[in-house]
């Protein structure tokens, strides 16, 4: 019986193709340097850091203290290294911090002007009327907020505010909206019948004091028909309280049916 021999092929170790000859290493070696430039490029190039920081507006007083609150914000850190990108720079968030730090400005638009520069444009609030709490008194927007301290000297309109207990912080509002919309139409309608007020006073929710330049006060209910009460106010000093008897009158209490006058100046 014929014997058949094992035949084995020889075995044969295959040698490691080097990686530096592997196409793709170099690939993702391209790849990799590219990104790393770019990411330099926009972050760290001094083409893109911020050099510039234009504000404008009605009133130019507020240039260097934008400027200076926006530099502090520009800076930011990347692996340990200080950058001032044009592309990192956080608008909204110093938006919000110019509008906290300078509460004399209402509204405030920022954008980029590439490569290096920032466009601040900023809209002043507008006074309207003087918020007082005690010997405090501050410049009221038509918002209801206050922010700066109001001149010694002023033809606004002064609102007190006796109860109110919060703590007065610029910028914040201190009365509604609607509220003061309401004392400014009172304001405007007593001009029509000649009689001009300093100070209106909230007494409570169902109580107006206000003060007239004469000396005399009116109170009003502003829960109710305001319209009602001032046309009353009309036709009574117009029919029974002539110019030269207001000079003693002390008050006029129109938040009733009945109005009452002190002292009192005409008989029913």
């Amino acid at each position: 019986m014929r014997k058949w021999q094992a035949f084995r092929k020889p075995y044969r170790v295959k040698r490691k193709k080097s990686i530096f000859k592997n196409r793709f290493f170099w690939l993702g070696i391209l790849i990799l340097i590219g990104i790393g430039t770019i990411f330099y490029f926009l972050f760290f190039s001094e083409i893109f850091q911020v050099k510039k920081i234009i504000v404008t507006g009605e009133d130019r007083v507020f240039k260097e203290p934008v400027q200076s609150i926006v530099q502090k914000e520009l800076e930011r850190e990347i692996l340990f290294f200080k950058t001032k990108s044009i592309f990192l720079v956080d608008l909204e968030r110093i938006r919000k911090n110019l509008l906290n730090q300078i509460p004399q400005i209402e509204v405030i638009g920022i954008q980029r002007l590439y490569p290096d520069g920032l466009g601040i444009w900023v809209i002043k609030r507008k006074g309207i009327g003087i918020f007082c709490r005690n010997d405090s008194c501050f410049l009221l927007d038509p918002n209801g907020v206050i922010f700066e301290k109001a001149p010694e000297k002023s033809d606004f309109l002064r609102i007190k505010y006796g109860k109110f207990k919060e703590e007065l912080k610029l910028g914040e509002r201190v009365i509604e909206k609607e509220k003061l919309s309401q004392i400014l139409e009172i304001e405007s309608k007593l001009k029509d019948l000649n009689i001009s007020l300093v100070e209106i006073s909230i007494i409570s929710e169902e109580r107006l004091n206000a003060l007239t330049s004469e000396g005399w006060e009116i109170y009003l209910n502003p829960i109710k028909d305001l319209e009602w009460q001032l046309v009353k106010l009309g036709l009574v000093l117009k029919e029974r309280i002539p110019p030269d008897k207001r000079k003693s009158l002390k008050y006029i209490d129109l938040r009733f049916e009945k109005i009452y006058i002190f002292p009192e100046t005409y008989r029913e």
